[in-house]
């Protein structure tokens, strides 16, 4: 959510932001809304003060026993209660038009972010690692799975329909060992704080961290009138909403192995074989809470935490800076992780590490109290991928395949896998 004090005071910066999305600028029609606001509260608060002052001038002209002023006055407040009414009404029409205008504009971009329309226009930031070499064509990790008969698509539908699978044996070992691995090494390691948090938020959450109203199309709603989350940053960002918490304890850095659950609305025709867009998958989740000098180095620290996940398991990958025409709604700048699937041939995205400044803060009424000058700001919010668990395994399918179709488990998680060393076909 963005300051209408701040578009006030920058209304060129803020429509240059805009137009850096691709976007009309709206400060004008802003501003028009604003004005209108605060010339009903300024009426409103006017009206107020009349109607406490001739209250008590009723006192005064009942004490003189001038009953005709006291009648007069009493006239008068009556007609200034009915009038402060519907003022009251109409300012709240107006706060309403205002906030629900201003709730469906993205975040502006930092200056830094490079310019463009799609992700044509995203800029390799650094890359890990090397492709692989194959003495044999690799096959795509759905290819991989079905042959093992560990992976199985047909039975998911029959189950759920379109976009789910089923995981055995192996395989189903091998997603859980990946998500135990990565929450291992952000709590051990990076200092984040596991957290378990609830997989049904209300509307309000979900607001918070601006997945609605926007994007209410590609949520899941239960009958109970409750979200499943689409990530675990819903959650936890939510855990600071309307608090004030002291600067001496940020950043909190938190995180989650959870379910995530996506409507995939605007990815009808996209992906349809394999794992790589279903409606549920695993995905641990780091998020941050700091303050605002803060925020743009603990973005470049969530990046290499993230990164770290992928070095150990030895796969190569890229990051790539998005650029305006490709960041998400509520983020000012993102990194996005892309790891190489042999299979594929190509770079498919496996993380994404964003800062939102205080967009989500306003959303949600997260603030800190500065240790100097104990003034209170709202804080900033950082959240990412510490990887996405599903893609995570479909990339270790494809980078460490054999030839005859089996799967070697990368060295980092054979603690995990119970002496399971390679993921063969069972007899």
């Amino acid at each position: 959510m963005h300051d209408i004090r701040w578009i006030r005071d920058n209304p060129q910066a803020f429509d240059r932001g805009l137009t850096r999305r691709g976007l009309t600028p709206q400060a004008a029609r802003l501003l028009a809304i604003d004005e209108r606001r605060r010339s009903v509260i300024h009426k409103l608060e006017t009206a107020q003060a009349r109607r406490n002052a001739a209250s008590k001038e009723i006192g005064q002209a009942k004490s003189k026993r001038d009953e005709a002023t006291a009648q007069a006055l009493m006239a008068e407040v009556t007609e200034l209660k009915a009038a402060i009414a519907e003022m009251e009404v109409l300012e709240r029409a107006i706060s309403k038009e205002l906030d629900d205008a201003l709730a469906e504009i993205p975040n502006l971009p930092l200056d830094e972010v490079p310019d463009g329309t799609d992700a044509e226009g995203n800029v390799e930031h650094h890359h890990f690692g090397a492709r692989r070499k194959y003495a044999f064509a690799p096959k795509q990790h759905f290819e991989l799975g079905e042959a093992l008969r560990q992976m199985d698509f047909e039975i998911a539908a029959k189950l759920s329909g379109a976009r789910f699978v089923v995981l055995k044996r192996g395989l189903a070992r091998l997603e859980r060992a990946l998500g135990q691995f990565m929450l291992d090494v952000h709590t051990g390691e990076h200092g984040y704080t596991e957290i378990d948090p609830p997989l049904l938020v209300q509307d309000h959450v979900m607001f918070g961290t601006a997945q609605l109203p926007k994007f209410a199309g590609d949520q899941f709603r239960t009958t109970t009138d409750h979200w499943l989350i689409p990530t675990a940053e819903v959650p936890l960002t939510n855990l600071v909403r309307e608090s004030i918490r002291e600067e001496a304890d940020l950043p909190l850095r938190l995180t989650a192995l959870t379910p995530c659950f996506r409507a995939e609305a605007g990815a009808a025709g996209k992906d349809t074989r394999g794992m790589i867009r279903q409606h549920q998958f695993s995905k641990v989740e780091l998020v941050s809470i700091t303050t605002p000098e803060a925020s743009k180095d603990e973005h470049e620290r969530m990046l290499s935490c993230a990164e770290e996940v992928l070095r150990r398991l030895g796969l190569h990958y890229r990051v790539m800076t998005l650029c305006t025409g490709d960041m998400g709604f509520p983020s000012q700048k993102t990194y996005d992780i892309e790891v190489w699937l042999p299979g594929q041939n190509m770079y498919r995205e496996i993380s994404s590490c964003s800062v939102c400044g205080d967009f989500q803060a306003r959303r949600m009424g997260a603030r800190y109290r500065a240790t100097e000058g104990r003034s209170v700001r709202h804080v900033h919010t950082l959240n990412g991928s510490g990887v996405a668990v599903g893609r995570a395994l479909i990339a270790v399918m494809e980078n460490y395949q054999e030839a005859d179709g089996s799967i070697v488990v990368p060295d980092v998680l054979a603690p995990y896998m119970g002496g399971i060393r390679k993921i063969e076909q069972s007899a």
